[in-house]
């Protein structure tokens, strides 16, 4: 689930704090529809090659020197690689039903903690989230559906970039419960975590 994956990412940023050694700039994280060939593949990376497929999750220039973090079966956060850049990436969880790697900047980690925690999130200082391999899905109108229901609105995505963080970048992309996936438009409208989401082709 995308919740989930959010979630893990959160504790991430929280585990790999000292693991950058500058800060980097903001960025953007996009959604895209993928396939199972694609979805096994990475699945496949992740288990024999975690940092390839992290760094599968946004662009080589950015992914390179990043820090590499992954999630132990007990929770734990393990780094795996220090970073140079100020960006942190995961590789494919394998418990999650499409590939989902992905990499953050530090405004994204503040983001994502906030949502995790239940705070009210920072606004004006825009982050970005790369998941160019695609995503998990996600219900569309509640930040906290852990599975489809039939009103939570349930969605599918694919290779994306997410940008958090502003509710002035929100302006004027469609908001609506029952989105179309292959145009940006806002996730969660409505709620203190909404967010653009901006489809991408590989």
């Amino acid at each position: 689930m995308m919740s989930l994956r959010i979630l893990l990412m959160a504790g991430a940023m929280i585990a790999v704090t000292g693991c950058n050694k500058a800060p980097g700039p903001a960025t953007n994280t996009s959604t895209t529809e993928t396939n199972t060939s694609s979805s096994s593949t990475t699945a496949a990376s992740a288990s024999s090659d975690p940092v390839a497929s992290a760094e599968s999750a946004a662009p080589a220039s950015l992914a390179h020197d990043a820090a590499i973090v992954t999630v132990g079966a007990d929770g734990k956060m393990n780094q795996v690689r220090a970073g140079k850049n100020g960006w942190t990436c995961m590789p494919d969880a394998p418990d999650t039903p499409g590939p989902d790697p992905m990499c953050f900047d530090g405004n994204a980690a503040k983001w994502a903690d906030a949502w995790v925690h239940h705070k009210p999130p920072p606004d004006g200082t825009p982050g970005v989230m790369y998941m160019l391999e695609g995503g998990t899905d996600a219900s569309n109108t509640d930040p906290y559906a852990k599975q489809p229901t039939a009103d939570n609105d349930w969605i599918k995505t694919g290779p994306h970039i997410m940008l958090v963080g502003s509710k002035a970048m929100l302006a004027g992309y469609p908001s609506g419960a029952k989105p179309d996936t292959s145009t940006p438009y806002v996730m969660w409208a409505g709620t203190p975590y909404a967010h653009l989401m901006v489809p991408v082709n590989k």
